[in-house]
């Protein structure tokens, strides 16, 4: 299970914004250039963030993009959704299709756990909580 581009670059963007708040506004060319990411993809993906509510875009010279609301309040999950990445109930682990109870591929019962785990990591940690924790940005 791997998250798509879009969103490992979205969470990787908020992270950034959340570490560096002391800059009320945080421009594309800053974050491309600082995260490494190309700008027009890293547009692209705050557009869809943008769209979502979780941050506003300033138009002009000085503008940028800033939280909509505290960093405490918005959970990975939330990022996720944004590009409908996320570990979906049914999905199976082999790529198959849909696995359920009764329709089961040969990791079904092992994959159980982990994925709970996953899902539960990802609709409780929050950008506050994440920021800054790992060596690579």
């Amino acid at each position: 299970m791997q998250l798509s581009n879009s969103s490992q670059y979205a969470i990787r963007i908020l992270s950034y914004m959340t570490l560096k708040q002391e800059t009320n506004l945080h421009n594309a060319t800053e974050l491309a250039e600082a995260l490494q990411i190309p700008y027009k993809y890293l547009t692209k993906i705050m557009t869809e963030v943008v769209k979502s509510g979780l941050v506003v875009s300033i138009r002009g010279r000085e503008g940028g993009y800033k939280f909509k609301k505290p960093t405490s309040e918005i959970i990975v999950s939330d990022i996720l959704d944004i590009f409908h990445d996320s570990i979906k109930d049914e999905q199976c682990v082999l790529g198959i299709g849909f696995c359920n109870g009764i329709c089961k591929c040969a990791l079904h019962d092992q994959w159980m756990e982990p994925k709970l785990l996953m899902q539960k990591m990802f609709q409780e940690s929050s950008l506050a909580e994440i920021a800054g924790k790992g060596c690579k940005q």
